[in-house]
């Protein structure tokens, strides 16, 4: 089948390699290996420099085009703007990885041009800016899919490599394009490229404001998938613009990117949103590296085999150097790990040492050089760190419970003794605990505070919990917080304490789960009377209920009996959405189902581990 001069042949061919590659990586047990770069080596395989099946195609370098633009997008998204303000508890003192990574950059940068007047000493390059730009920049297309294999995007240690990697490939650039229009004394560049971020920000206010409204709200909850289609519309749009402007159209995927992730989409939407690009145009564009790279052209010149070492190491030493600063939180392994994987380039690297070679700044041998180095780069240092980096981390959900009293502080103690959740208990500091069994000295996880009110909770980083549990014996206090709660943070859990009955109607259909003491022991007694043997299933210590959420499947339709891990595991019931169905084998499983599990903990939590 042909259309124009293309052929689904290639495509064809291209898509197969991507299929193929991680079941060749898991039955050949190359972990080590990043998914990413098996991609490029075998792109490298079938393409110019093996055995060129992969032509010229329109199809292909359509798809491939969208693939970089959708990995953009989706690495803008992958930001978590609440570390930017969020402090981490959990390592040696406390910090903020927007801070730290700004400093690395910075001496990322600064490194990038002392090495760069050391290749100008040298000989081997006439123009040190431009070396700066290029030794300074690091792949955020390579770093994202890595950490994400890795599951280390949702830790600090994560989010620090990932900020780095955006502020390089941000400022690169952005430098670069005013480089570049400095050089050509075009000053009008420079004036479009002010304008593109002004209109970026404009179309921020509008799309902020839209998707607030009515209109969105009720389409979004339809099943046509509107959200999907306001995304594709969002990335096209910018992009767009970007390319109308002069600018680089990855800047403005990327742009688009940190537009999604600033409103704050659901989990479930932005896994939806990571399937389609990990699994269809972002394999594709890694395969398209490999085939479109000459390799042999690149070794017929002496001079650019003996500058691709070089280059290399002065990479590595500009990422790892100011990555010492990261030895005050971090171990010695993750901080080298880190180093390693920031010294991957590819993208930019090309892209300058194309614009300079059509600039007549460089010549042939060296645009060579730059880029068989960014290739390699992205062959090399990505095995390397999976090799040293630390073991994919679980984060475990943070519950902050408000209020200490006989209700609250056994479940506090169940939790801490099964460890699977972080627990932080708030309690005013004059309050009377009495009626709870503590020792004379409180554990760690309670926490006293001068009046137990929103601005000493938020101080104290109560909200900033994966769920919240409003626990104190007054009731109008619990619903007049959670409300506050829910207006700022519309996405996070609340479970409220109410006694009263009029106000448990009040509060139903707010989005807040409803609790109370009155309600909870009568439903005990029922059960005691009416089905003694389910009261047993859920309070016998052996046989833990836990329920657990679908984030992760291991194929696109996934039945219930493929599910791993579920030898020794009893699945009670499988919620969706408003509605449960009653398991059987051939369930399809969803993401975004929530699973009632009994079993034992430590294999509900290896289950857990998978699928989340």
């Amino acid at each position: 089948m042909e259309h124009g001069s293309g052929s689904l042949g290639s495509l064809i061919l291209v898509v197969t390699i991507s299929f193929l590659v991680p079941i060749l990586l898991y039955q050949l047990r190359l972990r080590v290996v990043p998914v990413v770069v098996a991609e490029i080596a075998a792109g490298l395989l079938i393409g110019k420099s093996g055995f060129n099946l992969v032509g010229h195609d329109p199809w292909v370098e359509l798809l491939s085009l969208l693939g970089f633009i959708y990995l953009m997008f989706l690495s803008g998204v992958e930001i978590d703007f609440h570390t930017f303000v969020k402090k981490d508890k959990s390592s040696k003192g406390s910090f903020q990885p927007l801070s730290v990574a700004i400093f690395v950059f910075l001496g990322i940068f600064m490194l990038a041009g002392i090495l760069s007047f050391v290749l100008v000493t040298l000989g081997l390059v006439e123009r040190a800016f431009l070396m700066t730009l290029i030794i300074g920049t690091i792949s955020l297309g390579v770093v994202v899919p890595v950490l994400k294999e890795r599951k280390l995007l949702s830790t600090s240690y994560g989010q620090i490599l990932l900020l780095v990697a955006v502020l390089a490939d941000l400022f690169t650039m952005i430098l670069l394009a005013f480089y570049v229009s400095f050089l050509s004394r075009n000053m009008s560049k420079l004036l479009l490229l002010l304008l593109f971020f002004l209109l970026v920000i404009f179309i921020y206010v509008l799309v902020k404001r839209f998707s607030k409204g009515k209109v969105f709200k009720i389409l979004g909850e339809s099943s046509i998938q509107f959200g999907t289609r306001a995304i594709f519309t969002l990335i096209l749009a910018i992009v767009f613009l970007s390319e109308s402007l002069g600018v680089e159209n990855i800047l403005g995927a990327f742009l688009a990117g940190i537009i999604v992730s600033l409103l704050r989409p659901k989990k479930e939407f932005i896994h939806q949103l990571e399937s389609f690009g990990y699994g269809f145009l972002i394999p594709i564009f890694f395969v398209m590296v490999g085939a479109k790279l000459e390799l042999k052209y690149l070794f017929a010149d002496v001079k650019v085999l003996l500058t691709i070492p070089l280059l290399l190491v002065v990479m590595f030493l500009s990422k790892m150097i100011p990555m010492l600063f990261l030895k005050k939180w971090f171990k010695w392994r993750e901080v080298l790990s880190s180093g390693i994987l920031l010294s991957s380039t590819l993208s930019l690297v090309i892209a300058a040492a194309t614009l300079a070679l059509d600039l007549h700044i460089i010549g042939e041998s060296l645009h060579g050089a730059l880029i068989l180095v960014a290739i390699l780069s992205c062959l090399l240092f990505p095995v390397l760190f999976n090799k040293l980096a630390p073991k994919p981390y679980v984060r475990k959900k943070m519950i902050s419970i408000i209020g200490l009293n006989h209700i609250s502080m056994p479940v506090a103690q169940d939790f801490i003794a099964e460890d699977v959740y972080r627990i932080q208990v708030f309690t005013a500091s004059g309050s009377d605990i009495s009626d709870t069994h503590l020792d004379h000295k409180d554990p760690a996880y309670i926490q006293h505070i001068p009046v137990l009110d929103e601005t000493a909770l938020k101080q104290h980083g109560a909200f900033d919990a994966d769920i919240i549990v409003m626990a104190t014996m007054d009731d109008t206090f619990n619903i007049q917080l959670a409300n506050k709660i829910r207006k700022d943070e519309p996405d996070k859990r609340l479970l409220v304490r109410i006694e009263a009955p009029e106000s448990q109607g009040e509060m139903a259909g707010t989005g807040v789960e409803v609790f109370s003491t009155l309600f909870a022991a009568r439903t005990v007694l029922r059960a005691l009377i009416d089905s003694p043997g389910a009261l047993k299933l859920i309070t016998e210590e052996e046989g833990t209920i836990f329920e657990v959420h679908i984030h992760h499947l291991p194929y696109r339709t996934t039945l219930l009996r493929q599910l791993p891990r579920l030898e020794n595991l009893l699945i009670l019931r499988i919620y969706r959405g408003q509605s449960y169905l009653i398991p059987h084998g051939n369930t399809e499983i969803r993401l975004g189902d929530r699973l009632l599990i009994s079993g034992n903990t430590e294999q509900i939590e290896a289950f857990r581990e998978i699928v989340s």
